[in-house]
């Protein structure tokens, strides 16, 4: 188990539609896992959970920022004014001596679909272009009821499916599990991937994603699909990783209908830093935003 703190600072040269020009926000987390069967054998069972709370220190919060500033996207999405939730509260059970996992309860999805080694929020890359379906995907909320699944299909190729609830409020978590038998709004994913080895499915990744959203009236988003791609290798001693991944929405209420992004990380330092440069292009998805904004070109450099 573990417990962490957050901070982000935001700053902008144009002040927003809100007159702001800055936001920032922390988060504290609570997490960890503990293994209840099969324990000292490849075949575990494990209770996993996250919970935190999440605060802005600012009027606006950095959720917001983009928005405000005029921009379709997200930075650091997470760092948000919601308060106490949960993030997840899951079993999740190791099968074939490792080889497949079955994951069941309040799942974040951003933990199994469409990842890469720069994924994470935490450790990556602060813009969400760069992230989990590159902004033409829709992402349920946090904390969703419902069942995932992953297995090698031989020593380089990969399954990974899911469905879940759409739509969730992480801050009455419980409510997802009534509303998965009785809303019938859904989330689905499917996930047919490349890697080098199973122990390196974050470092060297091709991958196909298919999602699928129902419809929803009282969340008022239209339902949709998209394909989503990744390519990312690590080269020299992992050292270096490039990718280029993206998507395409047939609406479904995402930021971007179609999205391309292309860079690299640098382990620096001996590889305890990390250095990292990306480009974006994306189209404004018209089903969310209306059919006259322009194309977005996005670029980040972090160390």
């Amino acid at each position: 188990f573990g417990l962490d703190y957050t901070s982000l600072y935001l700053q902008s040269n144009h002040r927003g539609v809100s007159d702001e020009d800055l936001a920032a926000s922390g988060i504290v987390r609570l997490f960890g896992s503990l293994e209840l069967v099969g324990r000292g054998t490849q075949n575990t069972g494990s209770l996993v959970w996250k919970a935190e709370h999440r605060h802005s220190y600012t009027d606006l919060s950095p959720q917001e920022f983009g928005f405000d500033q005029g921009y379709v996207g997200l930075f650091e999405p997470p760092f948000s004014n919601q308060g106490t939730r949960l993030t997840n509260l899951y079993w999740r059970q190791r099968l074939a001596d490792g080889r497949a996992a079955i994951l069941a309860g309040m799942l974040d999805v951003t933990d199994f679909v469409d990842v890469y080694a720069l994924a994470s929020p935490w450790t990556g890359f602060m813009n969400f272009a760069f992230s989990t379906g590159s902004a033409a995907m829709f992402v349920p909320n946090d904390a969703t009821f419902g069942l995932a699944g992953g297995t090698m299909l031989a020593d380089r190729f990969y399954l990974v499916g899911s469905v879940a609830n759409a739509y969730t409020d992480p801050t009455r978590p419980f409510d997802t599990v009534d509303d998965f038998f009785t809303q019938n709004e859904y989330f689905a994913s499917a996930e047919l991937g490349w890697t080098s080895g199973k122990d390196r499915i974050y470092l060297d990744n091709a991958h196909v994603t298919f999602w699928y959203v129902s419809e929803s009236f009282e969340a008022e988003t239209p339902g949709g699909w998209g394909l989503l791609f990744n390519y990312s290798t690590s080269l020299f001693d992992d050292r270096l990783m490039p990718f280029i991944r993206g998507g395409y929405a047939n609406d479904g209420g995402t930021l971007l209908q179609k999205s391309v992004s292309a860079g690299l990380g640098y382990g620096a330092m001996g590889g305890r830093d990390q250095l990292g440069a990306a480009f974006n292009w994306g189209q404004p998805n018209e089903d969310s935003f209306g059919p006259n904004l322009d194309d977005q070109y996005t670029f980040e450099l972090y160390y």
